[in-house]
């Protein structure tokens, strides 16, 4: 089996919680690691998500001990539209007053 570990960078304007974190977690840049399982099949290759980690704290505070904590992708993805949408209120907010 080969496993393809894509990295990406995800950003936070306001506080957030995931399930599998403790607490509410600071705003700020956090490094997301996603495996991927590559099958092979006679008419193309077909990458399927096995994994997604999630590095606490976030990148953008004083590194000391980091952690990679399993999270689920799909509640990181809503999460993640809650903090965009939080933002562009506040945005349309400052722009009507």
């Amino acid at each position: 089996m080969t496993v393809r570990t894509d990295r990406a960078i995800v950003s936070f304007m306001h506080p957030f919680n995931l399930k599998q974190l403790e607490g509410v977690q600071p705003p700020g840049d956090y490094l997301v690691e996603t495996d991927h399982e590559v099958i092979e099949s006679a008419s193309r290759l077909v990458h399927r998500r096995v994994a997604t980690l999630f590095t606490i704290p976030s990148i953008s505070a004083p590194q000391g001990l980091t952690q990679r904590v399993p999270v689920d992708q799909t509640e990181l993805d809503a999460v993640l539209m809650k903090d965009r949408e939080q933002t562009m209120r506040s945005a349309i907010g400052n722009v009507t007053r």
